[in-house]
């Protein structure tokens, strides 16, 4: 008998080799699963070895998947994986939708996965939008850590600074949380509402007397409109008349008008002065002029004793008429003299 080998032996030492690789690789993977292929079937919420694997291959994490319809299932909801897939390939957070969902169902809330699913791809929260919705939050109005300040500042008609705090009780609307404005419009809107119907208050007295005029005014205007909340209550949480410090001013109004009287005290006061110096110099001018008049005056005079000696040189004027010409202007300075007109006269050219 020959004792050589069969030539096909090589090969089947070759082929068992690679059997025996894959079935190691087999049970490598089975093992590799096992856990969450276990914990799958133990909970009711089947997956197939070969969904683990392509989950695996996808960059999918099994136990992420697996655990989330294990969840659905105990809560009554039967999610395939196949839509947790892909939710989880489009960016989307599976935990939050699957436990928003469960969240929904025990609380008789209408939600599809698909829905849930766009809400958690426009990023929104949705277990909070849905917790929301169950149990209304409270906002504070304004937000100190958005606008830096804890009380809104508004004014009365009557002028006096009221400082307001207020407190927004909102509840999620589901259907407008996809497209609808959110918590910081909220806070905005009844702002601007609060300041209003501050405004148009007469006294700051109606308001501090009545505060709820505030809230009832404000969910009247219908301020949660076109976004993803509905406004339960606006409740006034703290009201005052601002300080009285140099910086802090409580009578805006008493302030304008001081200033305003101020400013007008200066205007007329301006123009008293403008008025004051036309008076003193047109008074001036006038003296100007006087003193003009009076040159003028004395020039003419002058032209008189010329005008005489032309005269008695020309025989159009005797001696005898020159002497009465001055015995009369002789007799003219007696009397003025004696009636004190010269001396007024003096006493006005100084």
């Amino acid at each position: 008998m020959s004792t050589n080998p069969a030539p096909w032996m090589p090969l089947v030492v070759i082929l068992f080799g690679v059997l025996a690789i894959l079935v190691i690789v087999l049970i490598g993977i089975f093992f590799y699963f096992l856990n969450v292929w276990i914990r799958a079937l133990m909970s009711g919420a089947h997956v197939s070895i070969g969904s683990l694997i392509g989950m695996k291959l996808r960059r999918v994490p099994p136990s992420l998947i697996v655990d989330a319809r294990i969840r659905s299932i105990k809560a009554g909801l039967n999610i395939s994986t196949d839509v947790l897939e892909a939710h989880y390939l489009a960016g989307g957070d599976v935990d939050n939708v699957v436990n928003a969902l469960i969240a929904a169902d025990k609380a008789n809330i209408d939600l599809s996965f698909q829905r849930a699913a766009a809400m958690n791809l426009a990023g929104r929260d949705v277990l909070e939008a849905v917790t929301t919705s169950v149990i209304p939050k409270v906002i504070d109005c304004p937000d100190p850590s958005k606008s830096g300040t804890t009380m809104l500042d508004a004014v009365a008609k009557d002028g006096i600074r009221l400082l307001v705090k207020a407190r927004v009780t909102v509840r999620t609307n589901l259907e407008r949380l996809v497209g609808g404005a959110g918590q910081d419009t909220i806070i905005a809107r009844v702002g601007q509402g609060i300041v209003s119907a501050i405004g148009s208050s007469a006294t700051y007295k109606d308001v501090l007397e009545n505060p709820d005029f505030i809230s009832r005014k404000v969910l009247e205007s219908g301020l949660d409109s076109q976004t993803a909340f509905e406004i339960v209550s606006i409740d006034i949480a703290d009201i005052s008349v601002a300080g009285t410090g140099a910086k802090d001013v409580a009578n805006v109004g008493a302030m304008l008008e001081t200033e305003r009287a101020e400013a007008d005290k200066k205007l007329r006061q301006a123009e008293a002065e403008g008025r004051r110096v036309m008076a003193v110099a047109m008074e001036q001018e006038m003296k100007a002029r006087t003193q003009e008049m009076q040159a003028k005056l004395v020039e003419a005079q002058a032209e008189v004793p010329r005008a005489l000696a032309q005269a008695l040189r020309e025989g159009k004027l005797g001696v005898m008429d020159f002497y009465r010409l001055q015995n009369i202007e002789a007799d003219t300075i007696m009397r003025r003299t004696i009636s004190g007109e010269e001396k007024s006269k003096e006493t006005e050219s100084r």
